[in-house]
């Protein structure tokens, strides 16, 4: 009850900001993305409703159901969500400031108790605990169980995923394409050595070995090394230059040797700022020709929507994800002797993923 209260009041809060948050914090991206129809379900909120707010009644039950329905939605489209929710106050003749000012106080202090109930941190830090205390092993354990299960759904082909899991499949696959692309322009992959590094089940590590590429693919979890061989050798047959991957279970820090191309996709996510500049310049040692990364980006916007879906854990996201700037990423490159010669940003509503292509200075 004062998690779904508090959540009418952020949904007010939240939208008084919205249009700065969509127009110059991540370029526009946010009032170019699609509505989606749970917005809509604020409109449903009777006059009536939205009256007994302002004479202190408590929140009705359906403002509490189309709030915490909408929440998600104000995040992925904050510009839009605006206009509805103040449009809302406005047929209730409430000023939206004094509304929050009247309800919200209260209903915040509830809902911070709430989220401090629910924060996934505490969950985060006992695996990690479980794991002896070392992060990284937690994260192993978990893409080797639970979190296997649900990413393989994901960057499979199956339709037992639900529509969060399937928008993030879909960008994914549009940032593998995109690398793909690069790679063609420049001449194509045939004959070249590739480090895929934190491979998954074999997205990118698949289409490259069929192209002729010789690659190493490696990841954190034995199990997504032997989803992906399984899943190559399914589709090996499909072309006459497909040479046989290398699949080995190690981390990031563990991966040796020189590369043409080493690539690295949505793999940071689960470093720490303070070991995201030596991940980088690890990787770039690795490679004589390109290196090709990507990585959620930090910005106000992102890291908004990243606390806000913290707030509905599921049991298969348990791990931390961390967020960069790609100003450091970038830093972190120059230092290596590397520049940046190619970048790009895939965006959908949950899938965010910023590219970058990199060759030595």
């Amino acid at each position: 009850l004062a998690l779904s209260s508090a959540v009418a009041c952020m949904a007010m809060i939240f939208t008084r900001s919205s249009s700065r948050l969509s127009s110059g914090l991540v370029g526009g991206k946010a009032a170019a993305m699609t509505m989606s129809p749970r917005v809509s379900s604020m409109r449903h909120c009777s006059r009536s409703d939205l009256m007994s707010v302002k004479a202190n009644k408590g929140v009705p039950n359906s403002i509490k159901t189309s709030a915490a329905m909408v929440l998600p939605a104000l995040v992925v489209n904050a510009a839009q969500a605006h206009h509805t929710v103040q449009g809302l106050a406005d047929t209730a003749e409430m000023d939206g400031m004094t509304t929050v000012i009247s309800q919200g106080i209260p209903l915040l202090v509830a809902g911070t108790l709430a989220v401090q109930f629910l924060d996934p941190e505490k969950r985060r830090q006992e695996m990690t605990a479980a794991a002896g205390g070392d992060e990284m092993a937690s994260v192993e354990k978990y893409f080797n169980g639970e979190g296997f299960q649900r990413w393989k759904k994901i960057y499979g082909e199956t339709d037992e995923v639900n529509k969060v899991q399937l928008d993030i499949r879909d960008g994914h696959a549009v940032t593998v394409d995109k690398v793909l692309n690069w790679l063609k322009l420049d001449g194509g992959v045939q004959g070249k050595s590739v480090c895929d590094a934190g491979c998954g089940t074999g997205s990118l590590t698949i289409p490259l070995a069929l192209q002729g590429a010789q690659v190493s693919a490696s990841d954190i979890a034995v199990e997504m090394t032997k989803e992906a061989q399984r899943r190559y050798q399914a589709v090996s047959e499909q072309s006459s230059l497909a040479v046989s991957p290398t699949f080995e279970a190690k981390n990031l820090e563990a991966i040796d040797g020189k590369y043409d191309v080493v690539t690295c996709l949505d793999v940071m996510i689960h470093y720490p700022s303070e070991r995201m500049s030596s991940m980088v310049k690890h990787l770039a040692s690795l490679s004589k020709e390109r290196l090709i990364i990507s990585f959620a980006p930090k910005t106000i916007y992102y890291s908004t929507l990243k606390r806000i879906g913290e707030l509905f854990p599921g049991p298969s996201k348990a791990t931390r994800a961390y967020l960069h700037a790609e100003a450091d990423v970038e830093r972190a490159l120059n230092e290596a002797g590397w520049k940046v010669v190619r970048r790009e940003m895939t965006a959908t509503n949950f899938y965010f993923s910023r590219l970058l292509e990199a060759v030595p200075a």
